[in-house]
C-alpha cells in the first residue's frame, strides 16, 4: 500500500519540480515542506491562468471580436476589470487550498482515486469521469443555490460577486471573483467527489484547473446558446435574475430541478 501510495507523492513532486523549478530558485521551494510546496505550486498555477486566460479571453471578445459578440454599452470598464481582479487575487490564496488538500488526501489513501489508467481500463474510465462530473455538477449545483437561498450565506458571502449584476460590470476576470469562503463552497464538491467516486488522480487535478477556465468563459456574456453546456448565455441570466441557471459545467441539474433558463427565449433579459 505504501509503494502505491508514493505513486502519488512522486506525480505530484512532478508536478511541482516543472512549474516551481521553471520560475523559482531550487533552495526556496526545495525548503518547503511538501504540503508547502504542493500549495505554492496550486497558487502559481491559479494566478497563472487565471491571468492568462482572463486577458486572452478579454482580448479575443473586446477587440478582435468586438464586433461579433459585444452589444453597444457592454464592454466592462478597465476599473470594473482592475476591481474583479483585486477580489479574485485576495481570495486565490484560500482557493489554492482546496486542491492541496485533496493531494494530501489522495497522497494518504483517503480517497478512491487511482494512480495509472491501465488499473482500470478505458472504459471503466470513462464511466468514472461521467460518474465524477456528475457528482460535481449536483453538488457545485445546490451549494450555489443555497448561496442564494439562505439568506446570511447570501448576504455575507455570494452577494459580493453578485454585486457584478450587469453585463457592463461582468467580464472573464470575474469568474473567481468571490469571497474566499464562496469560492471554497462552489469548489469543494470537486474535492468531495474523489471521496465518492474512483477517479483518476490527474484527471481530477486537471478538471480542477480548467474549472478555472472555465469560469471566465461562463462570465463574457455572450449571448450564444451552448446547449448542453452551461455558457456565458445562461450564467448572464443568473447574474441579471439571481434565481436561475445555477449549474456550472452544464444546464442539466438546472433543467431537472426546474431553475433553467434559456437565452433564446429572451436575448436582452431572463425570463
Amino acid at each position: 500500500m505504501e509503494e502505491y501510495l508514493q505513486l502519488f507523492k512522486n506525480e505530484t513532486d512532478f508536478y511541482n519540480q516543472i512549474l516551481l523549478g521553471s520560475l523559482l530558485p531550487e533552495n526556496i521551494w526545495r525548503s518547503l515542506p511538501h504540503v508547502c510546496r504542493t500549495w505554492l505550486r496550486n497558487y502559481v498555477a491559479g494566478v497563472l491562468i487565471y491571468s492568462i486566460t482572463g486577458f486572452l479571453w478579454c482580448f479575443y471578445i473586446y477587440h478582435l471580436k468586438r464586433d461579433v459578440y459585444i452589444r453597444g454599452g457592454a464592454i466592462p470598464s478597465m476599473k470594473t476589470i482592475v476591481l474583479h481582479i483585486k477580489v479574485t487575487m485576495r481570495s486565490l490564496p484560500w482557493f489554492a487550498a482546496l486542491p492541496t488538500f485533496s493531494e494530501y488526501a489522495v497522497e494518504r489513501g483517503w480517497t478512491k482515486c487511482f494512480s495509472r489508467i491501465s488499473e482500470v481500463g478505458w472504459f471503466a474510465y470513462l464511466v468514472y469521469i461521467m460518474a465524477y462530473i456528475a457528482v460535481v455538477e449536483f453538488l457545485t449545483y445546490w451549494a450555489h443555490r443555497k448561496l442564494h437561498d439562505i439568506k446570511p450565506l447570501y448576504k455575507y458571502l455570494h452577494a459580493q460577486h453578485h454585486s457584478y449584476n450587469k453585463q457592463h460590470k461582468i467580464s472573464p476576470f470575474a469568474g473567481l471573483a468571490l469571497h474566499p469562503l464562496d469560492g471554497i463552497a462552489q469548489g469543494g464538491p470537486h474535492e468531495i467527489a474523489i471521496f465518492l467516486v474512483p477517479t483518476h488522480f490527474t484527471t481530477h487535478l486537471t478538471v480542477v484547473f480548467l474549472g478555472a477556465i472555465w469560469s471566465a468563459n461562463i462570465h463574457d456574456c455572450i449571448d450564444e446558446k451552448m446547449w448542453p453546456l452551461m455558457g456565458g448565455g445562461y450564467h448572464v441570466i443568473h447574474h441579471l435574475s439571481n434565481r436561475h441557471n445555477y449549474g456550472l459545467y452544464t444546464i442539466w441539474m438546472d433543467w431537472m430541478f426546474g431553475t433553467l433558463s434559456h437565452p433564446v427565449s429572451n436575448p436582452t433579459k431572463p425570463n
